[in-house]
């Protein structure tokens, strides 16, 4: 696909509010035009089966994947930031709203209703998210938690369909691993083999056409194939005799997809349950924020591989936009797809109109085609999903975090074995990880290195333990390379207290604040402390190179009020200038901070 140049200015307040007038005029070139349909119709043929899977991951109706495919994808594609998104049903969000619905549907509740709800509220907070600009919260999930969360979530996903695929019934558990083995227990007795033969069927031509034949759809070649088959042997236990009958049809649970109702979803307000939002309040977050995170981290790659700039927060408006739509016609929460993203990315879209055209093939498919998808396989849905699960799981990313930094592999490791062992409540596994996160964040910056400087041969001011230099007898020189800090103030009055004791003659500390890029009230009152303590052992303290935040709480403080001004100082050869004035100049001839001054060990070599 040809690449665009990036806007040469930013975007006006009208194209802010509606940002699909920064390209509708480029439809009138031809070439866009076409590959835009091209790209929206290939898209719609993966996504019409693959929004029925993950209704079915959903815990819903196979139809409501239909009803999420029709509005949010247009809505997300003319008020989002990027042009080649294909917003819908996910697998991710998919797992994370089936496993909220799931002890509500234990009780015999009807689900449906309150899935639309969760579409609604989860796209009011995005929404909120957006016109706040806070998608800055899209940091608070790292790498490694990402990458545990998803590869967790992808065997999750998997294996929730296994009935589906094994064509069985078994009774749920509170935990998907204790339902894993009723299915498995279940299906060494009663394994239904058409169903596991319409399922690892279809899988393996889904693999081998994407293998062999990337450019197919292979998704829609399986699907039609196994329909077509599934109504020719009569999978449907209201198969007549017309048919080949398959026996045992009548008492298998992984059949077919039935009837789908024909037509456009009603347009209707959903019902609001203040008790049910307040029981779902915490997968409501996860659903919401994962949701944002995965379509802006899709977007997001896209749009550099383009050169284009990207707004998360207009992403945010987007998906918040498109999820409050979709729940007035019956839809569950929806986000970014990375697989149908990267067909209409691969099949020349230019523009948003590209998912125009998808929700206009789903339209046609829901006014005329939907008798077709009666007599499609569960089991095929199940190897529909088995596929995309498998493109989650990447271990790649863990062994490569586990040679940078093996505390970050820990992280992942450990979010994914807790999100696989506490599902369906996927909430623990991300929490556990932001947890771990911010711990880890904590105690790395907790212990910041304080570096004595001396004069390298270069001329610059180095540390002098690792370039084996010479220091000052009279002038502690330190450099602190973090932000000063609730946690890390402790150990940095450690440290230097530490360095006063092995330099009792020490008259002078000089702090280089150059890396001090921060400092929060307890930094502030940690430098107040420690010009005290210093004054009270004939010790002059000196700050140089302070940035702006850092000036500035010194003065808001009153610490230049109380120590003077001329206590904070630009440049370094000020700082080590004054203080030779404040030792009356008696040292300078020798001071390794002007000169020179290698260790032995340095000269011999």
């Amino acid at each position: 696909m040809s690449q665009l140049p990036p806007p040469s200015q930013s975007p006006s307040s009208l194209q802010r509010a509606f940002p699909f007038l920064a390209w509708v005029g480029e439809l009138r070139h031809g070439p866009t035009l076409r590959a835009d349909c091209i790209a929206g119709i290939t898209v719609a043929l993966v996504l019409i089966p693959q929004s029925m899977a993950y209704a079915q991951l959903a815990g819903l109706p196979t139809w409501y994947g239909l009803y999420a495919a029709f509005l949010p994808p247009l809505i997300a594609a003319l008020w989002g930031s990027s042009r080649q998104l294909a917003t819908g049903p996910v697998a991710m969000v998919s797992l994370l709203t089936g496993a909220a619905l799931a002890p509500l549907a234990a009780e015999g509740i009807n689900v449906v209703p309150i899935a639309i709800l969760l579409a609604l509220c989860s796209g009011l907070i995005q929404l909120a998210m957006g016109l706040l600009r806070l998608g800055v919260i899209i940091n608070f999930l790292s790498h490694p938690v990402l990458i545990g969360l998803t590869s967790a979530a992808a065997i999750i996903i998997a294996t929730s369909q296994l009935d589906k695929f094994l064509g069985v019934d078994a009774p749920r558990a509170h935990l998907h691993l204790l339902t894993i083995w009723r299915v498995v227990e279940t299906a060494a007795s009663q394994l239904y083999w058409p169903a596991l033969a319409f399922g690892a069927g279809s899988l393996g031509l889904m693999i081998g056409l994407k293998r062999y034949y990337p450019k197919l759809p292979a998704v829609l070649i399986a699907v039609a194939i196994a329909t077509l088959l599934s109504w020719t042997l009569g999978l449907d236990e209201n198969s007549q005799a017309h048919r080949l009958a398959i026996n045992g049809a009548e008492n298998a649970s992984g059949r077919v997809v039935g009837l789908v109702p024909q037509g456009l979803p009603a347009v209707q307000v959903p019902s609001w349950d203040w008790e049910v939002l307040r029981r779902l309040l915490g997968p409501l977050i996860i659903i919401t924020l994962v949701g944002f995170v995965e379509a802006a981290s899709i977007a997001k790659a896209m749009a550099l591989q383009q050169r284009r700039r990207h707004d998360a927060n207009q992403e945010l408006i987007g998906q918040g936009l498109a999820n409050i739509a979709g729940s007035f016609t019956q839809a569950f929460p929806c986000s970014g797809s990375y697989s149908r993203s990267a067909v209409n990315f691969s099949n020349g879209a230019v523009t948003g109109f590209s998912s125009v055209v998808t929700v206009v093939v789903v339209i046609i498919c829901l006014l005329f085609l939907t008798p077709l998808l009666y007599h499609i396989p569960e089991a095929t849905l199940a190897a529909v999903i088995f596929l995309a699960a498998g493109s989650l799981i990447k271990w790649r990313p863990v062994l490569h975090a586990w040679k940078v930094s093996k505390s970050d592999a820990l992280v992942a490791l450990i979010t994914f074995s807790v999100t696989l062992v506490a599902a369906p409540h996927l909430d623990l596994g991300i929490a556990v990880g932001v947890g771990l996160s911010i711990l880890l964040y904590l105690i790395r910056t907790s212990r910041p290195h304080l570096a004595v400087l001396a004069r390298h041969y270069d001329g610059a001011l180095k540390d002098a333990a690792v370039n084996h230099l010479h220091t000052s007898p009279h002038i502690l020189a330190l450099r602190c390379d973090a932000r000063l800090y609730f946690a890390n103030t402790g150990h940095i009055e450690d440290q230097i207290a530490a360095h006063l004791a092995a330099q009792p003659e020490v008259r002078v500390v000089i702090l280089f604040a150059q890396g001090i890029n921060s400092v929060d009230s307890t930094g502030e009152e940690c430098l107040t402390r420690l010009a005290e303590q210093l004054a009270g052992q004939g010790v002059e303290l000196l700050i140089c190179g302070a940035k702006r935040d850092l000036r500035a709480a010194l003065h808001n403080g009153g610490w230049c009020q109380r120590f003077g001004e001329d206590r904070l100082i630009a440049t370094e050869e000020d700082a080590i200038e004054a203080a030779h004035r404040l030792l009356e100049h008696r040292h300078r001839d020798d001071c390794p901070l002007i000169h020179y001054r290698p260790r032995k060990s340095e000269q011999r070599s």
